[in-house]
């Protein structure tokens, strides 16, 4: 399996989640979080990639790059940012 074919899978398993929870999400607050979080996620995943702590076939990646971190590493980022908020809002209500 390709990085990218379990990204895309990750993806839609949140969009199916989001739509499920039929969750609000605020857009300025999600577009600062995004922001913070895409440009650590970048400092950091580039960091620990060229250190080698974790490395990445080349075969399965899908070659485009944001320093030498593959653009599949943003994918769960962005989910996080998408569904942790819906998660929260929604345990935030049951409780």
């Amino acid at each position: 399996m390709t990085y990218l074919l379990l990204t895309a899978s990750v993806l839609a398993a949140a969009f199916v989640y989001l739509l499920l929870m039929r969750s609000y999400i605020a857009s300025k607050p999600l577009v600062a979080a995004s922001a913070v979080m895409l440009l650590i996620t970048a400092i950091f995943d580039n960091v620990i990639i060229a250190t080698g702590i974790v490395a990445y076939d080349e075969a399965k990646i899908s070659g485009i790059k944001i320093g030498v971190a593959p653009i599949e590493d943003f994918a769960y980022t962005v989910v996080a940012l998408l569904v942790v908020p819906t998660l929260f809002n929604f345990f935030r209500v049951r409780l």
